[in-house]
């Protein structure tokens, strides 16, 4: 099976949901052109709902503004400049909490520099050629963070701490809008002595599985998403089968 947006940009690409959409429309057309089903995994709920839904914040990145609301980030704190988001755009502010900082700086960068709330650029729809049909996996909480924290082994094991030794070596800068996810963090802090390996791991966990909270949290406000439960791997065949009847239906 091909696997499409592994590898895509360098991390110093600036990248966003509304870019994201636009060339995984172009993907879906042409795998659906060859009589293919396209699979969408993942991820981060925005830029899937940018894919399916069409919405684009239609505003350039401001590298410039953005440097200066990250530094004021730093001297700040993200709690104040969420509350200066909630002055001029609470429809967004609402959706997030102090921990979403690139959210947040995003918004307020849209807002300086278009004078309009980021959640009414995105009410605006692109027309999308496709119906999808969203399924959810809903696994117990103990089982989740268990293969939460297995696959963070796995990371280890693969070779992550090399990869980011690479990143290092290559120039690329820690502070990285696309090195902030969990794991890259981890080990660039350790990489640099902030902490150590152990600390690292346990930390890169920790946090891994607090976005997969906020990614549950994000996915259920969605009704069109079908939910099945799994309790444990041995269910895999069975649910596989379910979903594939429930797609067939749709």
């Amino acid at each position: 099976m091909r696997h499409h947006f592994v590898d895509l940009q360098p991390p110093d690409h600036e990248f966003n949901a509304g870019e994201f959409g636009r060339r995984g429309r172009v993907v879906i057309d042409e795998i659906f052109s060859r009589g293919k089903v396209p699979l969408v995994v993942g991820g981060s709920g925005l830029y899937i709902q940018a894919l399916i839904d069409g919405f684009l914040d239609g505003v350039s990145a401001d590298l410039d503004r953005r440097a200066e609301l990250y530094r004021r980030l730093k001297t700040e704190g993200p709690v104040r400049l969420l509350a200066e988001l909630a002055r001029v755009d609470p429809v967004s502010a609402g959706r997030m909490l102090p921990s979403n900082t690139r959210r947040i700086v995003r918004a307020l960068e849209v807002y300086q520099a278009s004078g309009v709330p980021i959640s009414e650029l995105q009410k605006d729809r692109l027309e999308v050629a496709f119906h999808p049909v969203l399924v959810g996996l809903n696994w117990d909480r103990a089982a989740l963070y268990s293969r939460v924290d297995r696959r963070v082994d796995w990371m280890i094991e693969e070779g992550l701490v090399h990869e980011v030794k690479k990143l290092l070596a290559k120039g690329y800068p820690a502070d990285l809008n696309a090195l902030q996810t969990p794991g890259y963090r981890e080990m660039f802090a350790f990489l640099e002595g902030k902490m150590s390996f152990d600390e690292a791991v346990s930390a890169m966990k920790r946090e891994t599985r607090r976005y997969a909270k906020r990614q549950l949290s994000w996915f259920r406000r969605d009704t069109r998403i079908r939910w099945f439960q799994l309790r444990n791997e041995g269910e895999f065949s069975a649910i596989a089968s379910s979903i594939c009847s429930y797609f067939l239906s749709e």
